[in-house]
């Protein structure tokens, strides 16, 4: 679980996340993320939980798969193909519930799940393996190299 609010000021954001770890296989999976989303006064309540869905995945895609990466002369991550990023098929089951309160002001949501949601997702893998990771992207191999 995490919590934060986006910019000291803005929306309220908490959020769980499950993930799967094999050990043996030491293949790591994310199961499903719920989070809710406060942000005073909901005008459009639907593009709140849409704007919150797209954060939590993308931020799960940042926490597990992305990074640039390159040789000694240049960056090898030149394309989609070579980009490591989230495919459909990774995509966690993603559960968002909107907090309305019509009698406050509406608070600015626009990041509010990338942070918490990473953060999430780490303590989901501390939970599951026993070992912190402090270092994005979250893989394998660096859980099975990161010493207790």
């Amino acid at each position: 679980m995490a919590f934060a609010q986006y910019k000291n000021e803005a929306a309220y954001f908490a959020v769980a996340a499950v993930v799967a770890y094999d050990r043996k296989s030491q293949e790591l999976q994310l199961i499903r993320l719920v989070g809710a989303i406060d942000a005073g006064q909901t005008i459009n309540p639907d593009g709140l939980k849409n704007q919150t869905e797209g954060g939590m995945i993308q931020s799960a895609s940042w926490t597990l798969l992305e990074q640039i990466t390159y040789d000694n002369s240049r960056v090898t991550s030149r394309n989609w193909d070579t980009y490591p990023i989230l495919r459909f098929r990774q995509v966690p089951e993603v559960e968002v519930l909107v907090l309305d309160r019509p009698e406050l002001p509406p608070l600015g949501a626009g990041e509010a799940a990338q942070g918490p949601t990473a953060a999430a997702i780490a303590n989901a893998i501390y939970r599951a393996t026993g070992k912190r990771m402090r270092d994005l992207p979250i893989t394998p191999d660096k859980i099975l190299s990161n010493k207790v």
